[in-house]
C-alpha cells in the first residue's frame, strides 16, 4: 500500500448554529480543492497514478518546501528521450496499430500521455544503432569535400519515418541533432572510432552539418538545435571523435558559424555535450570571442563531475543557454534507485543549475539490450524495453513522465526553498499554473508542507517516492 496524503491549510470555518451565542461551537468542513497530484511509489503499488481529489485541512508543523512564483529563472525548453537508430527500429517494426498507441501515449499532450517535448537524435550512428554510418562514407582514400555523395538514406528506413509520425502528434517537439563522429575520410585515424578531425576538413564538415539541417527541412523535419560532437573527450565509443576545447572553437569560428550564417541557418550551435567534471571545456570555448558569437550554449551529461557544473557555466556567461542532453540507466534497471538518483540529479539538479532540458539515454531496445554497434554500449537499458508488440516501461519513462507532462515549452522555473532529504523544482506555466516536483530521498516515510501565499500543502509521501504536485 502506497502512504500519501495531501490537504491545504484553510482558515474557513463553518458555524453550527446561525447566531452569536458564544458556546456555539465552529467545526472546520472540509472543502475541495482544485490540487493534482501524481504519485510514483518504488514498491510499484503506484505507478505515475493521479491520486484522489484534494481537500482543505489543517495545518501540520512539518518541514515547509516554500515557492516563491515572483522568482524566476530559466524558461524551460522541454523533457523526453534519445531516439536513438535503434529506438526507431523497434517501434518502426511495431505493427502500425501498436505503434500508433505508443507514438499517441508518448508524445501526445492530452490528460491520458505523458507528452514528451524534446528528442535528441543522432547525426548519422550513434553506438545504439546497428551498424556504424555516416552521412558521407567514401572508399579509403577518397574525399569528399563538396558534399556531393552526402545522403541520409540510412535514416530513411526507421527514423525518419517515426519522426514524421511523432511531428504528426506533436508538431512543435523540438528536436536536437548530436554526431558521434565525422565521416572517417575527415579524421586523422581514417577510422569511426577515435581520432580527431583534420583541420583541412573543417570547411567540408561544416557543409557536412549544413547539408543536413537542409535536408532534414526537406522532409519536413526541422533540427532546431545541434551539438558539435557527442562526448568528445571519449575516444572509446564506436563510432566517437576527440575534440579538444581549442580545436571546437576553431571549427566554430572558422568553418561552422561563418558556412551556418551564410546558408541562412538558424539552428543553434550548442558546445561540448559531454560530462560535468570539465566546465573549463565550456569557458575556454566561450572566451574565444569569435567562437562566442556563434553559440547559443552548452550541453552537459553526468558520468563524471557534479551538476552544479552547470550553474558555474551559467554564472560565467549567463547570457548562453545550458543543457542537460544525456544520462543513461544500467540493465537491468532499479526503479527506487534508478528513479531516485535521476529524479534529484537529472530533472531537479539541472533545472536547479540553469538547464533548459532534461534527456534520458535512450528511447527504447529489446529485452536483449540491443541494438549496438561494435564497441557499443551493451548495458544501456531503454525507458522501453519493446520485444515486437509488447511493451514495457522502465525507470527512465516515469523519470520523464513525471515532469514531461506537466511543465510544457516555455514554462519558466521559479523559487523554491531546499529541504533536506526532500529534494524539489517548481515550475510556472505559461497558463499559470505552478508545478512542484518532489522525491523523498530518506529512508523512512517523511510529510511535509508546501507554502505558497496563503495556503499550505501537507503532503506524506513513502521512502523513495515521487509527486508531481499541480494547482
Amino acid at each position: 500500500m502506497s502512504c500519501f496524503a495531501l490537504t491545504f491549510t484553510s482558515c474557513a470555518k463553518s458555524a453550527t448554529g446561525g447566531n452569536n451565542n458564544n458556546n456555539d461551537t465552529a467545526t472546520t468542513t472540509p472543502v475541495q480543492s482544485n490540487v493534482v497530484a501524481w504519485l510514483t511509489d518504488p514498491d510499484k503499488s503506484v505507478l505515475f497514478q493521479k491520486q484522489p481529489a484534494l481537500v482543505y485541512a489543517s495545518a501540520n508543523n512539518s518541514p515547509v518546501i516554500e515557492i516563491n512564483d515572483a522568482q524566476t529563472f530559466q524558461t524551460m525548453d522541454g523533457f523526453g528521450y534519445t531516439l536513438t537508430g535503434g529506438s526507431a527500429m523497434h517501434i518502426a517494426n511495431m505493427d502500425a496499430a501498436s505503434r500508433s498507441a505508443l507514438l499517441k501515449e508518448l508524445f501526445a499532450t492530452d490528460a491520458s500521455n505523458i507528452g514528451v517535448s524534446y528528442l535528441r537524435i543522432s547525426i548519422g550512428a550513434s553506438d545504439l544503432d546497428a551498424k556504424v554510418f555516416s552521412y558521407d562514407d567514401l572508399p579509403a582514400g577518397q574525399t569528399d569535400e563538396s558534399m556531393d555523395k552526402f545522403s541520409i538514406d540510412p535514416d530513411k528506413q526507421y527514423l525518419i519515418p517515426v519522426l514524421k509520425e511523432i511531428l504528426a502528434i506533436s508538431p512543435a517537439i523540438k528536436l536536437l541533432g548530436s554526431p558521434w563522429s565525422a565521416p572517417a575520410w575527415m579524421k586523422n585515424n581514417s577510422d569511426t572510432k577515435g581520432g580527431s578531425l583534420k583541420p583541412e576538413h573543417y570547411n567540408a564538415y561544416a557543409k557536412y552539418f549544413v547539408k543536413y539541417i537542409q535536408t532534414m527541412q526537406a522532409e519536413g523535419i526541422t533540427v532546431d538545435a545541434i551539438t558539435i560532437q557527442n562526448e568528445p573527450l571519449n575516444p572509446d565509443n564506436n563510432p566517437s571523435m576527440v575534440m579538444q576545447p581549442a580545436e571546437q572553437a576553431s571549427f566554430i569560428k572558422t568553418a561552422l558559424g561563418p558556412a551556418f550564417k551564410a546558408a541562412g541557418i538558424t539552428t543553434k550551435i550548442i558546445l561540448y555535450d559531454h560530462n560535468c567534471d570539465r566546465p573549463d571545456y565550456v569557458t575556454t570555448v566561450l572566451n574565444d570571442a569569435d567562437a562566442n558569437q556563434y553559440i547559443d550554449g552548452s550541453a552537459f551529461h553526468l558520468y563524471a563531475g557534479d551538476i552544479s557544473a552547470l550553474s558555474q557555466v551559467h554564472d560565467a556567461y549567463p547570457n548562453k543557454n545550458v543543457y542537460f542532453t544525456e544520462q543513461w540507466i544500467g540493465a537491468p534497471g532499479n526503479l527506487k534507485g534508478d528513479m531516485g538518483w535521476h529524479i534529484k540529479n537529472v530533472v531537479i539538479g539541472s533545472a536547479r543549475n540553469w538547464s533548459r532540458t532534461a534527456l534520458e539515454w535512450n528511447l527504447a531496445a529489446n529485452s536483449a539490450l540491443e541494438p549496438h554497434t561494435p564497441g557499443g554500449c551493451t548495458q544501456c537499458l531503454g525507458a522501453l524495453t519493446i520485444d515486437g508488440n509488447n511493451v514495457k516501461r522502465n525507470p527512465a519513462y516515469y523519470v520523464i513522465a513525471h515532469i514531461a507532462k506537466f511543465v510544457r515549452p516555455g514554462a519558466v522555473r521559479i523559487g523554491g526553498n531546499v529541504i533536506n532529504q526532500l529534494p524539489n523544482v517548481a515550475f510556472k506555466t505559461s497558463d499559470g499554473k505552478k508545478i512542484l516536483l518532489v522525491l523523498n530521498e530518506a529512508s523512512s516515510t517523511q510529510t511535509f508542507n508546501i507554502k505558497n501565499g496563503d495556503k499550505t500543502v501537507t503532503a506524506t509521501l513513502n521512502s523513495g517516492a515521487v509527486a508531481t504536485f499541480i494547482w
